[in-house]
This record gives structure tokens, C-alpha cells and sequence, in this order.
């Protein structure tokens, strides 16, 4: 209480015993910035708070607060940034909040009691704000007076009904609303593009997933004036021969996610209907858990893919050669492919992660390593999922995977001995081998450099560990524990 002039206290993550905020906060009256995250477990919002004339960031979250939001904050003016999210907040929010002429970041979410739609006239009077989240708030369909910010209203029971008691004149969305997260509502109608993209022009980023969505969306949005570049409509229902179409227009369009969804068509038609203008823009295509079916085509028509998700579907055939050059990350487990990894790949001068677990190759893996390596790959690969497939032969050098950290190999058919010369990645942090029918010595020249390695199995091979006497490993066992086996 002496600190009169202390302008930043930051006691985030604290978990003090005393369970409620203390008053004497409110004394320190020079304060800019107080943050007080998780760090009581219940009581009320300090009156005493808004003694504090000069304060610009209050984070008040996650700490079990119960009760009204004292009407008094509202004389905070300076006030930039609030969060009273993650607690049991209950009542309505006082119009004072109005008052909160600076206020930038507003975080309401997740207080099931709290309430919005009585006096919700107080939202249009912050008009610097720039983010506002209310998840997981009740009854908002009462009130259409939020519909003027920049809004995340996930979990919100908002549904087709909403939608069609707003009027148009009640579509006044901010000109500057570039996110909007509707997620987690039930909402099943295509109604809802009309109503976002007839209430806002500049909308950047659109999320629906974990909504009722079915069937396919029969709206154009090559037709519509928008400037979406991310659009996520995963966790829903969506089918049909043309679930597709809806989508190749858009030609600002940076990532699309359709996980979780009844997509049944075959690959090459899906990547066929998203080539329209889309295909020079779209960065990242997500359409994992699907039934999607058919042999991948040539992918390099989409040039700035930089990931790649279609885990967990029907696919067969090999993986394709045509692949974009900017890949960073493509991830194909859970398939039905065959084969190995073609050359192609080892020229991917960018890609970070490979996961093609799960399937039926079969290519020895020094091909695939031998593939990998004729290029600039060898330098970026941090990550090489392949467990779960047929893959054979040993392991052979692989000392030139400067960048590698994850290997994964377990249960495939690696057989044969580990060659005395073969060096495992120096920044390797996590190997797996186990599960296999790998033979022989294993010994401290195999391990080479490596210092930063933390999970290592090699359990049910026919291996051997043999260290010379006077090695002592550059990485520490004590650290890995329940993970460091050597079952002969």
C-alpha cells in the first residue's frame, strides 16, 4: 500500500491462499496495469477497483468472482483493456460499461449467469472497440445491439430463429468487422452468408464450425463482394456431389477447413471444384475425417498451399509426385496409400512436417530417407511421421537431417541391423522404433552429437545396447524414464 507510485503489478497465476481480491488494490492509485488472473478463487469485483482513475489494463479472469460487475468501473475512462472472463459473473452488464471511452478489448465470455440483452444500447457507445468476446453467453438473441463489433459469439444458442426475427435495418454491422466467430451455435440455414456478407463488406475471417449445417451450401460466394480469406465450416454435416462449388470463387480465399464433415466424392473432382480462382490464393485446405475417396492428382496446380491435411479418409494409390513448392506441412495418415515417398519431395525446400502414418507403404526406408535427401529437404524436415505401415529394410545414416526432432517409426517391418556408420539427427528429440524386427548392436557412435533427445523406445526389437566404458552420453536418461526401454 506504500507503492503510490507503482504503475504496472502483474500477479497472474498466482493462486494466493486468501480466496478474495483484496481491497487494498484500489490504493494504488497511479496504476496503468493490473493483472490479477487465476490468482484467488472466488469472492467479489473490489469496489475499491475504481479508486484506480488511471488504469488502462485490468484482467480480472479465471478467478472463480461471483456476484453483479460493479457499476462503479464505469468511471475507469482510461480503460483499454478488460477481461472478467472464465467466472460465475451472474446479473445484467451495467450501462455504466458504456462509459469506457478507450476501451479496446472487451472479455465477457464464458459467465453462464451474466445477461446482455437488457441495456445492451451501452455496446454501441464503445466505439473504439476492436475486439469484443462474449462465448458462451445465454440469451444474446434477445438483444441485437452487439451486432455493431467485432464479435466472438461461440457457444451462444443462436440458431436459424435468430436469424430470420432481425430486419435489415437491424443489420448494422460495423463497416471495420473483419471476425466473426459463430461457432458452436445451431445454426443451419445458408440464410446465414446472406445475412454476414448484406451486413459487412470487409469481413476477413468467418467461423461456423460446430454448427447444423447439412447437405451442400447452395450459396454463391464468387457472386458476393467479399474479401473472406478464412473460412471454417468444420464439425458439421456437409455432403453431396457439389459441397464443393461454393468455394472456388472466392478469390481471396487463404484457408479453408471442412473437417469433420460427410465429404464422399472422389479426390481429383473435390480438387477440381476448388480450382477456380481460389487455387492461386488458398494456403491451407483442411478436410480431414471425411469419406473421401480416390488416388491424389497432381497437387502443384494449387501453387501457394502451404498445408495439407486429408488425414483420415479412403484414399488409395501412391503418393502423388506433383506437389506445391511452398509446402510446409502435408499430412496424409490414416489412408490406404502405397508405395513410398517419390523424389519430388526431397526439393521441398520449406517443409517442416511429413505424416504419412497409418497406411500400407512399403518402400525400404533408406529409398524414402534417399528420396528426402537429394535436395534442400534434408535441411527444413523437423518432422517425419511414419508408423504404422509396412515400411522395411534398417536404418541408415541419417546425420544430414540437421533440422529432424521428431522420427517416429514404430510397428512397421524394419529388419536387419543398424549399420555401425549410422548416426542418428543431432537435434533429434523424440525416436521411436519400437515394434519392429530390428537386430544387433546398438552403441554410443550411433547416438553421435545428439544432446537434446527426451523420449527414445526401442522396445520389442532384437537389440542390444553396448556403450564403451568410459562414454558418458550427451543426453541424460534420468530425464526419460518411463519411456527408455530396451526389451531384448
Amino acid at each position: 500500500m506504500e507503492l503510490r507510485h507503482l504503475k504496472y503489478l502483474n500477479l497472474s497465476l498466482s493462486q494466493f491462499s486468501q480466496s478474495n481480491i483484496p481491497e487494498f488494490f484500489g490504493s494504488l492509485s497511479n496504476l496503468r496495469f493490473l493483472d490479477l488472473r487465476a490468482s484467488y478463487s472466488g469472492g467479489r469485483i473490489p469496489h475499491d477497483l475504481a479508486r484506480l482513475s488511471h488504469l488502462q489494463y485490468l484482467d480480472l479472469s479465471a478467478n472463480g468472482l461471483e456476484g453483479t460487475i460493479p457499476h462503479q468501473l464505469g468511471i475507469l475512462s482510461h480503460l483499454q483493456y478488460l477481461d472478467l472472463s472464465s467466472n460465475f459473473l451472474v446479473g445484467t452488464v451495467p450501462h455504466q460499461l458504456g462509459s469506457f471511452s478507450n476501451l479496446q478489448e472487451l472479455h465477457l465470455g464464458y459467465n453462464r449467469g451474466l445477461k446482455v440483452y437488457v441495456g445492451g444500447e451501452w455496446l454501441s457507445n464503445l466505439t473504439f472497440l476492436t475486439h469484443l468476446d462474449l462465448s458462451g453467453t445465454p440469451n444474446l438473441s434477445s438483444s441485437h445491439h452487439w451486432l455493431e463489433m467485432i464479435l466472438k459469439l461461440s457457444r451462444c444458442d443462436l440458431s436459424d430463429l435468430y436469424l430470420l426475427s432481425i430486419s435489415r435495418s437491424q443489420l448494422n454491422f460495423s463497416s471495420s468487422l473483419e471476425i466473426l466467430d459463430l461457432s458452436n451455435n445451431a445454426f443451419s440455414l445458408s440464410k446465414i452468408f446472406e445475412w454476414v456478407f448484406n451486413a459487412t463488406s470487409n469481413l476477413i475471417e468467418l467461423d461456423l464450425h460446430f454448427n447444423m449445417f447439412e447437405g451442400t451450401i447452395p450459396y454463391d460466394f464468387g457472386n458476393s463482394r467479399n474479401h473472406l480469406e478464412r473460412l471454417d465450416l468444420s464439425s458439421n454435416k456437409l455432403e453431396g456431389e457439389t459441397s464443393m462449388e461454393p468455394f472456388r470463387d472466392i478469390c481471396s480465399l487463404h484457408s479453408l477447413n471442412l473437417n469433420f464433415n460427410y465429404l464422399n466424392e472422389d479426390i481429383s473432382t473435390i480438387l477440381l471444384k476448388l480450382s477456380g480462382c481460389a487455387r492461386y490464393t488458398l494456403q491451407d485446405l483442411s478436410l480431414r475425417y471425411n469419406h473421401i475417396t480416390g488416388t491424389l492428382p497432381n497437387l502443384s496446380i494449387f501453387p501457394s498451399l502451404i498445408t495439407i491435411d486429408l488425414s483420415s479418409n479412403m484414399l488409395r494409390g501412391k503418393v502423388p509426385h506433383g506437389i506445391p513448392k511452398l509446402l510446409e506441412s502435408f499430412v496424409l495418415s490414416s489412408n490406404s496409400l502405397e508405395g513410398g515417398i517419390p523424389k519430388s519431395f526431397g526439393n521441398l525446400c520449406s517443409l517442416r512436417m511429413l505424416d504419412l502414418s497409418n497406411n500400407k507403404l512399403s518402400e525400404d526406408f533408406s529409398v524414402m530417407l534417399h528420396n528426402l535427401s537429394v535436395g534442400c529437404a534434408k535441411y527444413s524436415l523437423q518432422e517425419l511421421y511414419l508408423f504404422g505401415n509396412q515400411i522395411i529394410g534398417t536404418v541408415p545414416d541419417m546425420s544430414g537431417f540437421s533440422s529432424l526432432e521428431k522420427l517416429f517409426l514404430y510397428v512397421n517391418k524394419l529388419n536387419g541391423r543398424i549399420p555401425k556408420h549410422s548416426t542418428f539427427p543431432g537435434r533429434l528429440e523424440r525416436l521411436y522404433l519400437d515394434f519392429n524386427n530390428l537386430k544387433g548392436v546398438i552403441t554410443d557412435s550411433h547416438f553421435g552429437n545428439i544432446s537434446m533427445l527426451k523420449h527414445l523406445n526401442l522396445n520389442y526389437n532384437s537389440l542390444t545396447l553396448m556403450f564403451s566404458e568410459n562414454w558418458v552420453p550427451p543426453f541424460q536418461f534420468s530425464n526419460i524414464p518411463e519411456i527408455l526401454y530396451f526389451r531384448t
